[in-house]
């Protein structure tokens, strides 16, 4: 069975071809620039072949049109026959309250994506013109599954989910914490009860999907007590170019003494905060790094920051936790940047971590193991996150059930 995953944006539309017999990547690629000139299609396939070239794609109906000819296409294909798509899954980012797991898509669960938009409006409206388009180019015959950001932290209790506001706004606006990168938050945990050779409901573990985007999770016996991400991928802790937590009175103060509307404080927020807002170098932390090390004492201060901020979660979700038997570093940040894991590691000698200098130094660039000391009593592993396989094994599920 071959699954093609979707993750469409609001002008963007990343694909993979999954084989599921031996759950390896087939071929993927990006549309980029859809509705706008100067559009960038590259298709990438598993044996090394590689088609990148410049097309204007209007809406996201021909971006798909765009994934289909390269699938069968004679010099960069990899399958004969658009019948050997069994199915397609889609990536959504907002589930809200009604999504609590991966759904087959009908009229209905379309409209319920829809009504979700205010929640989530770039993402959940690109996601709904994905899955239209998607029944456009390849017919309503091929069975479609989609799977929500926000389903894996459906578990949290009230106490960690509601905010400190009036409860009239989380009956009239659904105002409360969703949690986000569940895929990769669900993906990494099962994957640490695999390598720890033990059952996920006897495992207490913490979770950091460390990206331009990142959060951390707090997951006891393989349901999620907690999560740093809030109402929408803001709130937690300093992302690349987002603020994390902080003071509701900055905002409003800013915002009077800028004479900024709304949006334009969401932009301040989401677009110039973060990494990129206090070393003034880059969203990118690779380049933060490289400006930390030539003796940028911004560059060094917001790493400062960062591993402070993200100790802090780690701690507290220990005492959530009531213990704690696993750490683990996933995505951009986590899989390859060693110096912040060992500085956070560091931070938590007190309570058990202890990182191997040499496992951490080695563990980049897509490695997977074990990087804390044999005598550890906390494990702490660097696993690379594979959402797109979650997205295909939860499709394949659903699709033998029909």
């Amino acid at each position: 069975m071959k699954i093609l995953v979707i993750n469409a944006g609001s002008s963007s539309l990343k694909y993979q071809l999954i084989d599921m017999d031996n759950e390896q990547m087939v071929c993927k690629g990006n549309c980029e620039r859809i509705g706008m000139p100067g559009g960038i299609f590259t298709h990438k396939t598993a044996d090394g072949r590689e088609l990148k070239k410049t097309v204007n794609m209007l809406d996201h109906a021909a971006a798909f049109m765009q994934v289909k000819n390269a699938l069968i296409d004679g010099e960069y294909g990899v399958i004969k026959s658009l019948e050997e798509v069994s199915a397609v899954g889609h990536r959504i980012v907002q589930g809200g309250a009604i999504f609590h797991e991966s759904v087959l898509v009908d009229e209905k669960v379309i409209e319920d994506i829809e009504s979700l938009i205010p929640l989530a409006p770039l993402h959940n409206k690109a996601h709904s013109q994905g899955i239209r388009a998607c029944r456009e180019v390849f017919g309503e015959q091929v069975p479609e599954v989609v799977v929500f950001d926000t389903a894996f932290h459906a578990t949290m209790p009230p106490k960690a989910y509601m905010f400190n506001v009036p409860y009239e706004y989380y009956e009239k606006y659904a105002v409360r914490r969703y949690g986000f990168h569940g895929t990769s938050h669900r993906y990494v945990s099962h994957r640490c009860a695999q390598l720890m050779g033990q059952d996920i409901k006897d495992l207490k573990m913490i979770t950091c999907h460390l990206g331009n985007g990142s959060s951390i999770t707090a997951i006891d016996g393989g349901k999620v007590i907690d999560t740093s991400m809030g109402l929408t991928p803001l709130d937690g802790f300093m992302m690349g170019s987002r603020t994390g937590t902080l003071d509701p009175s900055v905002v409003t103060f800013i915002m009077e003494k800028e004479h900024l509307t709304p949006s334009e404080m969401d932009q301040i927020l989401n677009k110039k905060s973060g990494l990129l807002g206090i070393s003034g170098v880059s969203s990118d932390d690779r380049d933060v790094t490289k400006a930390a090390a030539e003796g940028n004492e911004r560059a060094k201060l917001a790493h400062e920051i960062l591993e402070y901020q993200i100790s802090k979660f780690i701690g507290g979700y220990m005492v959530a936790l009531g213990g704690c038997d696993a750490i683990v570093f996933t995505a951009g940040v986590g899989e390859n940047q060693s110096h912040h894991r060992q500085v956070v590691g560091d931070y938590l000698k007190f309570l058990g971590v202890k990182i191997d200098p040499q496992r951490n130094e080695e563990m980049v660039l897509g490695k997977e193991g074990l990087i804390s000391t044999d005598d550890s009593p906390i494990k702490v592993y660097v696993i690379p996150t594979n959402e797109e396989l979650v997205i295909a094994r939860d499709t394949k599920a659903l699709v033998e059930k029909m």
